[in-house]
């Protein structure tokens, strides 16, 4: 929330009317959009991800103690209801997201993400009064009706970018996403132990709705209404075909990067038994997410030089290979070296994705893409872990790597082999 007071107080020329275009005309001069200020845009959408992020992760570290507190004291039953209540979400988020974006193309991207700001703010606030897992459970599956602020940021972001620069804003843009996801579950694991399960959701919610309110306060949208013509061609799927390999490769990459989640802790516990396991195993899960801060940026650099789909064959190749010391290591550093080598490349796989969506969706549907994409990353996040945990307990832990390796690389040559994704967009306004 510091980050969020400094935006909001720091002392500058600038205002927050400087952030979209006016599309008015001047005195004696000819319509001419302001120029669009879109670092300042970047800057305040970070903060507001990295509210919504740490927001959506406080819960999972004490998510078990709370379904036992709710009556589920079997430890079978608490795992089990741990893994629908935490899957609930991803299911509804996977079906909702195309709807989402298709109203955005048609109302505005930040009406959505108020919706879903304000809307995952009163739902996890009502979490923290429930008093059964099944109303918990419900709860989850209203929230994934909800969700789809990072999408619509992303896409806001996006929209406003100068595409030489779209590669760095939108790997800068994630980092604020990850360094959300990093620090929630240690923060939520802190508020726990001082002032109780439920009262975490309320400050969850209210986490929430600070995000929604800088995005309500600090970001203009000014949008023309669609000709008859723009409403026709919505219609036309034809518009979506150049994005159907943009779709497959976020599902494959997704799929790869998730179904190694499920046992890197139990895998880290075999290599080490010494004192502080606890803090090792989190370490190993953390440790990719802080090599992605370095990772996504950089990677999104080089994208806007060389181009996303090069940037992205190098970055699920390396990602590929930096499982190797992950299969092979017989120590606690070799894991985590290998960890954090996977985190440096994989945080340039889903920025350069959304470059390529931005890059190859007319102005009309870009809301709509990124609403497919996103219910994209989302299956790869239900299927990944079913995945992983299906082949570790049929085959072993270093089954898992070998197949994850291969997943990475079979989409490293799909994306290889589909040229046209350094194809020259459909036309913005046709």
């Amino acid at each position: 929330m510091g980050i969020a007071l400094f935006i909001f107080h720091r002392p500058s020329k600038w205002h927050p009317s400087e952030i979209w275009y006016t599309g008015k005309k001047s005195k004696g001069a000819a319509a001419m959009p302001t120029p669009l200020h879109w670092k300042k845009s970047l800057w305040i959408l970070w903060v507001a991800n990295f509210s919504i992020m740490c927001g959506m992760n406080l819960v999972l570290p004490f998510l078990p103690l709370y379904i036992g507190e709710l009556g589920v004291h079997e430890l079978g039953d608490v795992v089990r209801w741990t893994g629908w209540i935490v899957a609930a979400q991803f299911v509804t988020s996977f079906l909702t997201q195309p709807l989402w974006g298709a109203i955005a193309d048609r109302r505005g991207r930040k009406i959505m993400l108020l919706r879903a700001g304000f809307g995952m703010a009163i739902v996890t606030a009502l979490m923290g009064i429930v008093t059964a897992p099944w109303q918990l459970l419900s709860l989850r599956l209203l929230n994934g009706v909800f969700s789809g602020f990072i999408s619509m940021a992303v896409s806001l972001q996006a929209s406003v970018t100068p595409p030489e620069h779209s590669g760095k804003s939108l790997g800068t843009l994630q980092t604020g996403a990850i360094a959300g996801s990093l620090i929630g579950p240690l923060l939520g694991g802190l508020l726990a132990g001082f002032i109780g399960y439920s009262h975490v959701f309320f400050f969850t919610g209210g986490l929430m709705l600070c995000a929604s309110l800088i995005v309500l306060i600090f970001i203009k949208e000014e949008r023309k209404p669609p000709s008859q013509k723009k409403e026709r061609q919505r219609a036309e799927w034809r518009l979506f075909r150049p994005l159907f390999p943009v779709f497959a490769a976020s599902l494959i990459t997704q799929i790869g990067m998730m179904s190694i989640e499920p046992i890197v802790t139990v895998y880290a516990k075999t290599l080490y038994t010494g004192s502080h396991l606890e803090l090792l195993a989190g370490l190993v899960v953390a440790i990719t997410g802080i090599a992605n801060l370095f990772g996504a940026p950089s990677l999104g650099r080089i994208g806007d030089r060389i181009g996303q789909r090069k940037t992205l064959v190098i970055a699920l190749s390396m990602a590929a290979l930096a499982f190797i010391p992950q299969a092979f290591a017989t120590s606690i550093t070799m894991l985590l070296v290998g960890r954090f080598l996977l985190g440096l490349f994989i945080g340039g796989m889903i920025p350069s994705l959304n470059v390529l969506v931005m890059k190859l969706a007319p102005t009309q549907i870009q809301g709509t893409a990124y609403g497919f994409n996103t219910s994209s990353l989302f299956l790869g996040n239900l299927i990944g872990p079913l995945i992983g945990s299906h082949l570790a307990a049929a085959y072993g832990f270093t089954s898992v790597f070998y197949v994850t390796m291969g997943i990475l690389l079979l989409c490293a040559g799909f994306v290889y082999s589909n040229r046209s994704l350094e194809g020259q967009p459909l036309s913005k306004t046709a």
